[in-house]
């Protein structure tokens, strides 16, 4: 089973408790840590961007993947939300199991 880190930064901190309790309750992921605020540089259309804000580090799934993704989609805000997925090279297995036993398959 493939586990997957997923990220995405959210405006404040009551859009990132509600993914990440959201993703928790319907099984989407095992594990959401909330951030302390950041500031975010961006381009965004054409201007130079600055804005604070809560970045979630989320545990799933590559099975539990796009239902994830289309849940955060659905419940964030911005119009183009950071929505990405890094593999989970190694990690300690008795975790890993967890991962995978807690995330809907």
């Amino acid at each position: 089973m493939e586990n997957l880190l997923v990220l995405t930064n959210c405006p404040d901190e009551t859009v990132a408790n509600t993914i990440a309790r959201a993703v928790i309750e319907e099984e989407l992921a095992a594990c959401v840590n909330i951030l302390p605020r950041v500031q975010s540089v961006y381009r965004w259309q054409g201007s130079l961007e600055s804005a604070p804000e809560v970045p979630l580090l989320i545990k799933t799934t590559a099975t539990a993947y796009p239902a994830l993704e289309q849940r955060i989609a659905e419940l964030h805000p911005y119009e183009l939300p950071e929505i990405i997925a890094l593999p989970i090279a190694q990690g300690l297995p008795a975790y890993l199991n967890w991962l995978a036993a807690e995330t809907r398959q």
